[in-house]
This record gives structure tokens, sequence and C-alpha cells, in this order.
């Protein structure tokens, strides 16, 4: 081989000590135990150490497949879907998914996603009502079977 030097000086090579060694065993523990606490929780709290659940799955050809997210009224007078994630309202979608339960029964929950776009985007229109709504897309023989069916969970007029 031309232009290529190979030594058996292995004078630059490091070696991991112990303590080196238990630091990367403690993390590798920890992070399996979180992922333990969250399948057996089945929470997504401490994401990505949430269930397993919730990285692989298939959907079986005659199924329904739920989407839920948050339509937002603002002062504009237009109607949008909230942007559920950190840099749009700061709020994840899974931490909606999450909370559906509460939401439904509490729809003053949704004033954090107000707040949250408010706080993130002072200059856009405002969010003055929201709702939490739930598509379901059927499917038949593995292919969609008409539109989605919407149901509105829960609605919040926004407080200011």
């Amino acid at each position: 081989m031309t232009g290529v030097k190979v030594s058996g000086d292995r004078t630059g090579d490091v070696r991991l000590g112990k303590v080196g060694k238990g630091v990367r065993v403690l993390v590798a523990l920890a992070g399996i135990g979180l992922l333990i606490n969250g399948s057996v929780r089945e929470s997504d709290d401490l994401w990505p150490f949430g269930p397993m659940s919730q990285y692989a799955m298939t959907v079986p050809d005659d199924a329904s497949i739920t989407y839920t997210r948050v339509s937002a009224q603002t002062d504009a007078g237009t109607t949008v879907d909230v942007p559920l994630n950190i840099e749009g309202a700061g709020v994840a979608r899974a931490e909606i998914e999450a909370r559906t339960g509460e939401i439904v029964a509490d729809p003053s929950k949704l004033q954090a996603v107000a707040d949250g776009w408010a706080k993130k985007h002072p200059d856009k229109p405002k969010y003055v009502k929201l709702e939490l709504i739930r598509d379901t897309t059927t499917l038949v023989e593995g292919r969609v079977d008409g539109p989605p069916k919407s149901d509105v969970l829960a609605t919040w007029q926004v407080r200011r």
C-alpha cells in the first residue's frame, strides 16, 4: 500500500478505566430502568422512556385509527389546527393524547395550549376558543373507508 504508514506503535491508545466503565454501566442501567418504568406505568411522561408499544405496531386490515387534535378559533376569525409541538403551542401531541381523559373531564386544561401559543407567538392571532377533537378513520381490507369521522371531545373558551 503506497502512501499509508502502518505502525505497531499503540502509544496513542487510551484504555477506559474502572470508573469510566462503571459510569457507562450505570448510565445504561438507568436508561433500561426508565424504559421499564415507562412500560410498566404505561406513561410517556419521561419521553422517550415510555411504553415500548409507542415505537412499533401494525394496524389490522379492518380497524379504526384515531387521531387526536386541537382546533382553535382565533381573534382574527379563522379556525386553525393547533401545532401540537414545542415550537407551536409549547405542548406536544403526546401530552394531549396522554391526558385526553383529564381534558374531557376538565376542559380548562386546554388553557395551557392557548397560553403557550400566545407566549411563543405574540405577533400571531390569539386563540379564543379551543376544541379537543378525535378523528377516526376506518379501514376496510386495508383501505380507507370514507372520510374521517370527527368527534368534539371538549370545548374551552379561552380566558384572557
